[in-house]
């Protein structure tokens, strides 16, 4: 990959979003965040070169799976990525069922992380 990625982190716990950064940062990727799905979908159309979104589930304002089904709509080729203390096989499909591409459960794992990221980075 030749240029920097830019990844948008929808994320409203600053802790979680801090964590993620620094992974991300560590790896040479720029890094946006939102703190609701609202601020995920405003960063996206005032950007042409987002290249993945990591999206958190539970978020006031918007969240993610509301996020996601609007982002899909502006743009289906964008990965989205769930994170989410919801580790259910229903919630999931429910992640699925609503356009996300990926499923990563928190506590976060890094190396799952970045293996996922590179995953649909690389494509």
């Amino acid at each position: 990959m030749s240029k920097k990625p830019n990844i948008i982190v929808a994320e409203d716990e600053e802790y979680n979003f801090a964590l993620i950064r620094i992974i991300f940062e560590k790896e040479g990727m720029n890094i946006l965040w939102a703190k609701n799905g609202e601020e995920a979908i405003e960063i996206l159309n005032k950007n042409e070169t987002i290249d993945l979104i990591l999206m958190d589930i539970k978020m006031p304002v918007m969240n993610g799976l509301d996020a996601t089904r609007i982002i899909k709509k502006i743009n289906n080729n964008i990965p989205v990525i769930a994170l989410t203390a919801y580790a259910l096989p229903e919630d999931r499909a429910i992640c699925m069922d609503a356009g996300c591409d990926e499923f990563i459960t928190k506590p976060i794992n890094r190396a799952d992380l970045i293996k996922t990221a590179y995953k649909w980075l690389d494509q």
